[in-house]
């Protein structure tokens, strides 16, 4: 019984584990496939082969498979489970015009739900006493250890009589209640040596929860079955009648590397030089490509993944009921003559209860989650091969914004296999020389690089990757390269000339060329100048063709040399020659205009005196900002003038005030009192004349500030 017992736990603990696979089925698995298996017909022996590979350097590939089918057919597309959303998101079927294919699946949530829908629910890994308790109604017969016949009722659970069930006295044991012809009977579970269900769909069920779990069991796999149905046969391949099935999903990303050999390389002059090119591509898959036609593609298209596959539910507003419910009682009063209002028509009705509905629906629909927008399926490379290349390796076409090589012989490549297959091989425009990278060298000696400037004449686009340099039968050293276009040259480096040091220095100057004055602005414009200095010494004996990189500086013209022979967004570039034994110096000139422009009406007296006496400026202009100086002078004094008088006027006022106070004191009829009166009086009189010499003073300062500043509002130099 014990053993029982624990078969069936096992069995729970097994479904526990299984439980969130999602693959439903009954018999035995699928074997797990990856990219290029091939696919069989469920109802049929036909196989539809793998036919075309095209792998892109943006992370994916595409599968094209295409084959005879003659009839209906069923066929089954094993994927690995990270590879569903992709599959279902580009999946494309052509049927050969025969009926139209349809695809089904099972959804994420397919095990659980199943196992939940059965009669016996091994979702949750019960064990016997809960599958029992579960099934309570259900006729079982049990060895306990004399056959008995009964309808479950229940399980409870009493405390263990002994220690031996579970190592306690306290231990809880369970029981199953039957009711049987001669009434209800409590088992213990722990006397049960066998137990069958007499219900066969029951026995089915477990059946089935059996063979789902061990189906799912360490399954990374998922299917999706394509219904192919028709009568006619489609056997002609790239025709309309062709049977095919392509998709695109993630795949190893193909790389390239490139052999680059100087030993013809003449370094004075341009020459070729052997280049050769190879695309290393992985068939990370479980299955073997067997004489596929295999395309790599270089580009960066837009790819992402969505979530396609697991079931995906929207938040919905619950509305209440249409219903009509009970009316209102209610009174009648006797009616008498009035105007007749007519009232609204069905029509108008129905688009006022939608209007009210779409209301209701907008302030409940913030709460709703937003579903994720539908993209179009990733479209299917052209077929064909493009034009061969003059180096013969591949063919190289346009795909699109992307390029496509298409290698000239199929490809068989064993599962979880690399491979290394030539994509170029030819010689290339090569011109050997080295690279002064100026932004490196101030203020110290630096090496130039070894480098070389290549012309891309194979015909095709090459992709990003590293070039390994071959120098006089030996290994020089490496180089990367960014995708070259047909006809491109580029520069590349490997290593440092240790026969060449130079340096460079750096200095800066400012000259003043030119002060105007318009509107009351003066600008004054200067230009910066920015010169560096390249020294660099030859120890070899040969002279040696040489670029330096000059970083341009933001915002400036060059001004020496006249003209550059390449320029980039971030340096020139100038190519001359190292003599033998010998050194060059090089210099580059910059100029940016500097220009600072100056209200000169809010400048103060003695900053306008300091220009108006500079000598850079030039005569004409200093003459003019004299005048300006001497309008000025007057503006400020006029100014300080009327400030003066009110300063006055204040103080005048103030003793005015004390005098009053004073007199207050003293009284009217005093003799201190009648002297406090004449000098009020004296006082008043002064007022008076210090508010006219005010408003004189006011309007002065007025005018002369008008005066200066129409000066140099009309002063135009």
């Amino acid at each position: 019984m014990k053993n029982f017992i624990l078969m069936m736990m096992l069995l729970c603990f097994i479904g526990s584990l299984s439980a969130q696979s999602v693959r439903d089925g009954a018999g035995a698995p699928t074997a797990q496939a990856g990219p290029g298996s091939p696919l069989r017909g469920a109802s049929t022996e036909t196989a539809l082969p793998l036919r075309r590979i095209s792998l892109f350097s943006s992370g994916v590939g595409y599968f094209e498979y295409s084959g005879t089918l003659a009839g209906s057919a069923e066929i089954r597309l094993p994927f690995k489970a990270a590879s569903v959303n992709d599959a279902l998101k580009s999946l494309v079927l052509n049927n050969g015009g025969a009926d139209s294919p349809s695809v089904s699946y099972p959804s994420e949530q397919t095990l659980l739900q199943t196992l939940r829908s059965l009669k016996i629910d091994l979702s949750n890994n019960p064990d016997t006493a809960a599958i029992l308790d579960s099934l309570r109604g259900a006729e079982i017969e049990v060895a306990a250890p004399n056959p008995i016949t009964g309808r479950i009722t229940g399980v409870e659970y009493r405390i263990a009589s002994g220690g031996d069930f579970a190592g306690s006295s306290r231990a809880m044991e369970p029981w199953v209640s039957l009711f049987t012809p001669q009434g209800l009977r409590a088992i213990n579970l722990r006397e049960i040596n066998s137990l069958s269900f007499k219900d066969p769909q029951i026995n089915a069920d477990l059946e089935r929860a059996l063979d789902l779990i061990m189906a799912s069991r360490n399954s990374d796999s998922r299917d999706l079955a394509v219904s192919l149905p028709g009568n006619g046969s489609r056997t002609a391949i790239d025709t309309p009648r062709a049977a095919t099935i392509s998709y695109v999903i993630p795949s190893p990303v193909w790389k390239v590397s490139y052999r680059l050999d100087l030993e013809n390389g003449n370094i004075l002059a341009g020459n070729t030089a052997r280049f050769q090119g190879w695309a290393i591509v992985d068939n990370d898959g479980d299955t073997d490509w067997n004489n596929v036609e295999l395309s790599l593609v270089a580009g960066r298209p837009v790819s992402f993944i969505q979530n396609l596959y697991p079931p995906y539910y929207l938040a919905r507003p619950t509305l209440p009921l249409a219903i009509a419910g009970t009316a209102q009682a209610e009174t009648w009063d006797s009616g008498y003559g009035g105007r007749y209002e007519p009232v609204a028509d069905a029509a108008e009705e129905d688009a006022i209860s939608n209007l009210m509905l779409r209301d209701m629906q907008k302030s409940v629909a913030a709460s709703a989650p937003m579903a994720p927008a539908l993209e179009a399926p990733v479209p299917r490379p052209a077929p064909g091969l493009g034009a061969v290349s003059a180096t013969g390796m591949a063919a190289g076409q346009a795909a699109g914004d992307q390029f496509e090589f298409t290698l000239k012989n199929p490809v068989t490549l064993n599962r979880r296999m690399s491979a290394m297959l030539p994509l170029v091989d030819g010689n290339i425009e090569t011109k050997k020389l080295l690279i002064f990278v100026g932004t490196n060298a101030l203020g110290k000696n630096i090496h130039p690089n070894l480098g070389a400037e290549i012309s891309n004449t194979t015909g095709m686009k090459l992709p990003a990757g590293p070039i390994t340099i071959y120098d006089g039968g030996t290994y020089a050293g490496d180089a990367l390269i960014e995708f070259l276009n047909d006809g491109e040259k580029r520069l590349i480096s490997w290593g440092e000339d240790l026969s060449v040091t130079g340096t460079a220095a750096v200095s800066s100057t400012q000259i003043l060329s030119a002060v105007t004055i318009k509107g009351g602005l003066m600008t004054i414009s200067r230009k910066q100048g920015y010169e560096k200095k390249y020294t660099l010494k030859n120890a070899a004996a040969e002279k040696k063709s040489l670029i330096i990189e000059h970083p341009i500086t933001t915002g400036a013209a060059l001004m020496e040399p006249a003209s550059f022979d390449e320029q980039t967004p971030s340096v020139y570039r100038f190519s001359r020659e190292l003599p033998a034994k010998g050194e060059l110096e090089f210099i580059v000139r910059e100029e940016s205009p500097l220009d600072v422009r100056i209200s000169l009406s809010s400048l103060r007296l003695d900053t306008l005196v300091s220009y108006a006496s500079n000598q850079e400026i030039p005569a004409l202009v200093r003459a003019g900002l004299q005048e300006a100086v001497e309008l000025k002078r007057k503006a400020d004094y006029a100014a300080r003038t009327s400030v003066e008088n009110e300063s006055r006027r204040t103080f005048l006022v103030s003793e005015q005030d004390r005098i009053r106070r004073n007199l207050e004191a003293a009284g009217n009829n005093t003799q201190q009192g009648q002297e406090y009166l004449k000098r009020m009086a004296a006082l008043d009189a002064d007022i008076d004349a210090q508010n006219r010499r005010i408003e004189e003073g006011v309007n002065a300062a007025e005018a002369a500030r008008k005066a200066f500043e129409d000066y140099l509002g009309a002063l135009e130099l």
